[in-house]
């Protein structure tokens, strides 16, 4: 069985502390709203005719689900030296703890105000929990808990979607010793 190291402090002092905040890249558009819409067959009046979404919500709204789109960085961007990655608190939990492998076991969301057209939606990834070690099928590992607050302009908060994590040493690959490697 793979012996994992202590959390490192460095990786407790984060538990609870916002991380990565950055707004979305465009505002919220009916054109995207549309064409998720469209993708999946949602005819959903809400969110096709402005009298509807007058009477029921005060106006055009964007699905929930659609949430997350508004602040997922595109891949390159202008200015930009190296790719955006989402979920970047994830990616260094794993580094971080020598945990090469990792998946995402379950994924929450919670919503609260409306997406509305016009609003800058932002978000900041929080560490929740790190489990103490862990051994599934798939190896000697940790469980994490991330949570992804996205706010609007207002400082509203709109949702919150929490991944939890499996980072894990898979058993069945060898490690490499580079410290004695020749």
């Amino acid at each position: 069985m793979t012996e994992l190291q202590p959390i490192p402090d460095p990786v407790t002092d984060l538990i609870g502390l916002a991380q990565y905040e950055e707004e979305g890249g465009f505002p919220v558009e009916h054109g995207y709203i549309w064409t998720t819409c469209a993708s999946v067959e949602n005819g959903n009046p809400l969110f096709w005719d402005e009298s509807v979404a007058g009477e029921l919500t005060g106006g055009p709204i964007a699905p929930p689900t659609m949430m997350s789109v508004w602040f997922r960085p595109h891949h390159w961007s202008p200015g930009r030296t190296e790719p955006a990655v989402p979920l970047q608190a994830h990616f260094d939990l794993k580094e971080q703890l020598g945990l090469p492998e990792a998946i995402i076991s379950d994924n929450t969301i919670t919503f609260y105000d409306p997406v509305r057209i016009g609003d800058r939606i932002r978000s900041r990834q929080i560490l929740r929990s790190v489990s103490g070690p862990k051994t599934t099928k798939l190896g000697t590992g940790r469980f994490w808990v991330l949570d992804v607050e996205y706010l609007n302009q207002n400082d509203a908060l709109v949702g919150i979607e929490s991944y939890t994590a499996f980072g894990y040493i898979n058993p069945n690959v060898p490690t490499v010793d580079t410290e004695n490697a020749e």
